[in-house]
C-alpha cells in the first residue's frame, strides 16, 4: 500500500499509539512518585536515543544522513522544548493525577492554532479563533478559577501544553528544510545528551521491581513512537490526528482503576468543549488546505 493511502490502517495505528502512550504515562506517574523525575526521564531518553539511532542506521545514508541539517539551532531548541515538556508533564501527573493533567493538556492543538500566526506566519481565520476561544473556556471550566481555592498545580499541565505546542510549531518550521527522519534523530540524541547532563546529578537507587517498570517504560516509549511513525507512513496526518484525543480516555481509565483517581463533573464538561474545539480547528485546517 502506498504511503498516505490506507486511512483505516492509519486510524488503527493511531488508536494503538494513544493506548501505548497512555500506558507510558501511567508507568511514568508510578515511577515519578518514587524517584526523581529527572532521573526517570533521563533513563527513558537513553533507550529512546538508542531506538532513534537504530532506526536511522537502517535507512539509506545511515546516521550521517539523518544528522545532516541546515538548521541545528532549530533542531536543538525543539529537542530541549520536548524534554522540558515531558519533565513538566510528569510532575503534573504526580501533583494532579493522570485525569486532570490530560484534561488540561488536551488544549495543546488550540495553542498550536493560536500561535501558528505569530510563529509561522500562517493565517488563522475568525472561525478558528472562535473555536480557540471556546476551547479555552473549556480549560477555565476544568481549572475552576474563582471557585473555592484555585490550585496553582493546575497550571503545570497547562505549561506542558504550551511547551508541546511550541515544539510542534518548531517541528513544522524545521520540516521546511529537514526530513522527518532528521528531526526524529535530533529529538532523541540531543534530548538524551541534555537529560544526562542534568539527570545524572539526581541518581537514586532503584529496587528491582521498579527497574522492571523502568524497562517497560522504555519499551512503551519506543513502541509508541514506532507505531506513530508507521501511522504517518500509511495515512495523512489530518485524517488520523483527531483520534489522538483517545489518549485522554485511555489515561483516564488507568487513573480511575489503577490510581483510584476521580472524575469531577467540571472536568467532563471542560474536556467536551476543548475536544470539540480542537476537532473543529483540525477540520478547518484540512478544509483550508483543500481549497
Amino acid at each position: 500500500m502506498a504511503a498516505g493511502t490506507n486511512t483505516r490502517l492509519g486510524i488503527g495505528l493511531m488508536i494503538a499509539t494513544t493506548f501505548v502512550f497512555a500506558a507510558q504515562d501511567g508507568i511514568s506517574r508510578h515511577l515519578a512518585a518514587e524517584y526523581n523525575v529527572l532521573m526517570v526521564v533521563m533513563i527513558r531518553y537513553w533507550f529512546f536515543a538508542a531506538f532513534v539511532m537504530a532506526v536511522a542506521a537502517r535507512k539509506a545514508g545511515g546516521l550521517r544522513k539523518a544528522a545532516r541539517t541546515a538548521q541545528p539551532g532549530v533542531q536543538i531548541t525543539r529537542a530541549l522544548l520536548l524534554i522540558t515538556e515531558i519533565c513538566v508533564m510528569v510532575v503534573g501527573f504526580t501533583l494532579l493525577g493522570l485525569i486532570e493533567s490530560h484534561a488540561v493538556f488536551t488544549c495543546y492543538p488550540l495553542l498550536v492554532a493560536a500561535l501558528s500566526g505569530p510563529v509561522l506566519g500562517e493565517k488563522v481565520g475568525w472561525r478558528r479563533w472562535a473555536a480557540i476561544g471556546v476551547g479555552f473556556i473549556g480549560v477555565l471550566i476544568i481549572l475552576k478559577p474563582g471557585v473555592g481555592v484555585f490550585r496553582i498545580e493546575a497550571l503545570v499541565p497547562l505549561l506542558a501544553a504550551l511547551l508541546f505546542a511550541l515544539y510542534g510549531l518548531l517541528t513544522r518550521y524545521a520540516a521546511r528544510k529537514d526530513t522527518a527522519a532528521t528531526s526524529f534523530f535530533w529529538t532523541g540524541t540531543v534530548g538524551s545528551v541534555a537529560m544526562t547532563l542534568i539527570g545524572m546529578w539526581f541518581w537514586e537507587p532503584m529496587v528491582p521491581t521498579d527497574w522492571a517498570w523502568m524497562a517497560l517504560l522504555c519499551v512503551t516509549g519506543a513502541t509508541g513512537h514506532w507505531l506513530l511513525i508507521k501511522c504517518y507512513e500509511v495515512a495523512e496526518a489530518s485524517a488520523v490526528q483527531p483520534f489522538a484525543y483517545l489518549q485522554l480516555p485511555f489515561a483516564s481509565i488507568i487513573g480511575l482503576f489503577v490510581f483510584n483517581e476521580t472524575v469531577e463533573s467540571n472536568v467532563i464538561i471542560g474536556v467536551v468543549l476543548v475536544v470539540a474545539a480542537g476537532l473543529f480547528t483540525l477540520w478547518r485546517e484540512r478544509m483550508t488546505k483543500a481549497v
